[in-house]
């Protein structure tokens, strides 16, 4: 357990360490119009809180109480856009997330969190960016996973409560039904819990969203690959973006400070400072998942 333990104390201090470039991002002038469609509530506090839960690299990365990441940047261009501060909370896993959006703990999270249509029930997705799931493994593959297919009898980390947890499961059911060994489904709550199962040998891959994947395998410096890259994997489009409560006026707000972001180049220079240039959209939308 103490090995286990300094082995993702050093992954998270290297995370901390390798960010992205100190590129200056430029400083947005308030938008009068935009803030006036703030709640009253959030103008006289002057800050609103967004949620997340925990590392999701490079969108946010966790060290301590202190966030940087994409996500970050991108939360302070829109707080100047609006003229107030925007603090971020960490959560343990995603149906913390979204239970403390809907119960008015938190005004909003700013995800990147992946918009699906049964999670458009209770919350609207502000969308920002586009994804692909793929596994992460061991340098070489040595388990031959290379697409969902070839997941059966295998040990799978995933993020609890996640859109690749629940096709994960499903392709298990899939495998016990052709006669073939369940994949064994391990539950993570967090990012670098779920890297450092397969690095430690007691997962054979972690499925995930690509971008922090290739994030992760960057800093593992030769110990991990991607596979599965190029391929469905039981998704169909994936957006991801900001999450408010279901008919929220602050999903307005949010979407045109992003488009605001989109138009000014801003966007563009802060995914670009973060390797996120395959993740860019043309334009913000919402609840576009299917």
């Amino acid at each position: 357990m103490k090995k286990a333990i300094c082995i993702l104390a050093s992954l998270m201090a290297a995370l901390a360490a390798n960010t992205a470039s100190a590129e200056e991002i430029q400083k947005q002038a308030q938008n009068e119009e935009l803030r006036a469609r703030l709640p009253q509530e959030i103008l006289d506090d002057g800050k609103m809180i967004a949620v997340n839960n925990g590392s999701f690299p490079p969108y946010e990365i966790i060290t301590g109480t202190e966030m940087t990441g994409a996500t970050k940047d991108i939360s302070t261009a829109i707080g100047e856009l609006l003229g107030i501060t925007i603090n971020h909370a960490s959560v343990a896993g995603l149906p913390a997330l979204l239970s403390g959006v809907n119960s008015g703990r938190y005004q909003f999270a700013m995800g990147p969190v992946g918009d699906y249509p049964d999670r458009q029930k209770a919350n609207d997705f502000i969308d920002w960016a586009r994804e692909y799931v793929v596994f992460a493994v061991e340098k070489g593959n040595p388990s031959g996973i290379s697409s969902l297919d070839t997941a059966c009898g295998k040990r799978i980390a995933v993020m609890a409560g996640g859109s690749a947890e629940k096709v994960i499961k499903e392709q298990s059911e899939k495998c016990v039904a052709a006669g073939n060994p369940a994949v064994e489904v391990q539950s993570f709550t967090d990012q670098p819990s779920s890297i450092l199962a397969v690095r430690s040998k007691r997962s054979d891959a972690f499925f995930s969203s690509q971008a922090p994947l290739t994030y992760f395998v960057q800093q593992a410096k030769g110990q991990l690959e991607l596979a599965g890259v190029g391929q469905a994997n039981g998704f169909k489009d994936i957006y991801q973006g900001a999450v408010v409560k279901k008919d929220s006026p602050l999903g307005g707000v949010l979407h045109d400070a992003f488009k605001i972001l989109i138009d000014n180049g801003t966007y563009g220079q802060i995914m670009k400072k973060w390797g996120l240039e395959n993740n860019m959209i043309d334009a913000p939308g919402i609840n576009q998942g299917q």
